[in-house]
């Protein structure tokens, strides 16, 4: 089992309720493969560094999660498949970057209190 962040972008123009039922489709399709949630974050409506689909600004969200590396490739076609998503990426933590989504937990965390 291995840990992986995905952070993925979602079309502006989506509603409220789009937004979240994209984002528990995500995760409900990565709990229905094995994996285990960490940790998400709603980065909210952040504006883009260049157009993507002619959107200039997106929803970013991250997903933390302990899961085996054969899920990978078909999570992936899943952002693939639905129109919403503009954007996505999936990277494999090392120990380093581990330490650093634990610290960074942490630190979303005490912001909230």
């Amino acid at each position: 089992m291995n840990r992986y962040e995905t952070v993925f972008i979602l079309n502006p123009v989506l509603s409220e309720t789009q937004i979240k039922e994209a984002v528990q489709k995500f995760g409900d399709y990565l709990t229905s493969k094995g994996a285990e949630m960490n940790h998400k974050e709603n980065w909210g409506l952040k504006k883009l560094a260049y157009p993507i689909q002619k959107k200039k600004s997106g929803f970013y969200h991250l997903f933390e999660f302990t899961a085996p590396g054969d899920i990978i490739a078909p999570f992936e076609l899943e952002f693939r498949r639905d129109d919403s998503v503009m954007r996505y990426l999936t990277v494999k933590l090392d120990k380093h970057a581990a330490a650093w989504a634990d610290k960074r937990k942490e630190r979303v965390k005490s912001s909230k209190k």
